[in-house]
């Protein structure tokens, strides 16, 4: 017996099969099994939301996830989002706002701000600010990920059809 569980799930709209042990986090799994290493570790205890993906609609620390909870779960990591056309707006938009430095929590504030905006397209910077106050930045400050995301939700309405 190998001591690894068999897991079927969905990770960026492509059906995923993998072997993990029972204590592997959804993170370690992600980055050292699958190679999608745009999700990144932070602190590894659920602090600084780095590690944020989307799992059926909600936002989750990878790192607080045991792998073998993807069973038969559809699962969005940066990776996932951009189009075929070019970035996705948010993404875009940190970009042209300088929204990001280093880069470790430019993702997860990515997710956690697509996960809003797909909720609620409307957020205003007080909404913003409540959902995204479980990703921390140690470079850029705040202002400028919130500019961001409130140019993206106002690019997604106006596209929306």
């Amino acid at each position: 017996m190998t001591g690894r569980t068999h897991v079927h799930t969905s990770i960026n709209d492509t059906d995923v099969d993998f072997l993990c042990e029972s204590r592997q986090s959804l993170l370690e799994v992600l980055r050292d099994v699958l190679w999608l290493f745009g999700t990144k570790e932070g602190c590894n205890d659920g602090n600084c939301g780095a590690c944020t993906v989307i799992m059926d609609g909600r936002i989750v620390d990878s790192c607080l996830v045991l792998a073998v909870e993807a069973e038969g779960k559809t699962i969005t990591t940066i990776e996932g989002i951009a189009q075929a056309e070019g970035l996705h707006p948010l993404q875009q938009a940190f970009l042209e706002g300088d929204a990001l430095q280093c880069g470790i929590c430019t993702p997860g504030f990515v997710l956690a701000a697509k996960a809003l905006l797909d909720r609620e397209p409307d957020a205003d910077e007080t909404r913003i600010r409540h959902w995204l106050a479980g990703n921390l930045c140690r470079c850029t400050g705040y202002d400028k990920i919130v500019r961001a995301v409130l140019k993206a939700g106002k690019e997604m309405r106006e596209e929306a059809p």
